[in-house]
């Protein structure tokens, strides 16, 4: 049964008859897709047109989610996926797809699905094959992880918690204003089913990164990331790069796993949007 929403139905019959390219955000653990609102004006003002579909059963505020954890709970890569593949099918126009963290896992595993006309990842969660697992990455899973428990809740960061995991390369002032702004409660099925993915060949969380309808990948790695740092995100890129398609990988300065959502979001999406425009995207 599809788990598209009215308003996701409505943003893609939007889409369809603009005529114009779209582009589809798929927004990570602890963040609601209206976290990707700026980008989306920017992605309407260069000419595309924009949805920010969410994960099934979404609230639509972060005052709804936080009185409302339950609702996240139990919700695995493979429903997120088939979830976004549903609405992606709705288009009529091939769109390029943008995630970030488990958002940029979920937009490779699209891409591998031959769903997206060009992919960029941005500090995007490991899948099957990707080895390095850095103290950092599982200091910042630990109030997930660290409790078996949590595999079938809903779990909240602190503030201490968030700022490790995602505001640590900017001030602490920034880091609790996107706390405040932005921060709900996750799924805990997506961290446990990365933490086991090379040991599990079933696993949710693999990649088709062979398929040449992939079409061309950018992975972006912020410098200061303590969730997903640079080892994991290279290892990423490494396997990707055997596609035919052109893949390439660059590390963003100063910046940490809030790379899309603080103030610094601008260079980020002047990055993103670069490369879809030297790759032949066309916007209209």
């Amino acid at each position: 049964m599809s788990t598209v929403t009215a308003t996701e139905q409505a943003e893609v019959d939007r889409a369809n008859e603009s005529g114009k390219q779209p582009v589809v955000f798929v927004h990570g653990l602890w963040l609601l897709p209206s976290s990707w609102q700026p980008w989306r004006d920017l992605a309407e003002e260069r000419g595309y047109v924009a949805l920010a579909p969410g994960w099934p059963d979404d609230p639509a505020t972060v005052e709804e989610a936080r009185a409302n954890p339950r609702t996240f709970a139990g919700k695995s890569v493979g429903d997120v996926t088939d979830h976004y593949a549903d609405v992606v099918r709705r288009l009529t126009r091939k769109p390029v797809v943008v995630g970030h963290s488990f958002g940029g896992l979920v937009t490779q595993k699209l891409a591998g699905m031959g769903l997206a006309t060009a992919a960029v990842a941005i500090d995007p969660a490991p899948f099957r094959g990707v080895l390095p697992l850095p103290v950092s990455a599982l200091r910042a899973s630990a109030p997930v992880l660290a409790n078996p428990a949590n595999y079938k809740r809903a779990v909240m960061l602190s503030r201490k918690q968030f700022r490790y995991a995602f505001g640590n390369a900017v001030s602490a002032q920034e880091s609790d204003r996107l706390y405040d702004a932005y921060a709900v409660p996750c799924s805990g099925v997506p961290l446990f089913q990365a933490a086991t993915a090379n040991l599990n060949p079933r696993t949710e969380v693999s990649v088709d990164t062979a398929n040449p309808g992939r079409g061309p990948l950018l992975i972006i790695s912020g410098e200061q990331d303590n969730t997903v740092p640079w080892a994991i995100a290279n290892a990423s890129y490494k396997k990707q790069a055997r596609n035919r398609n052109p893949t390439e990988i660059t590390e963003i300065q100063h910046r940490g796993h809030s790379l899309v959502i603080d103030s610094g979001w601008p260079e980020v999406a002047d990055t993103a949007f670069a490369f879809v425009e030297r790759h032949g995207v066309s916007v209209g």
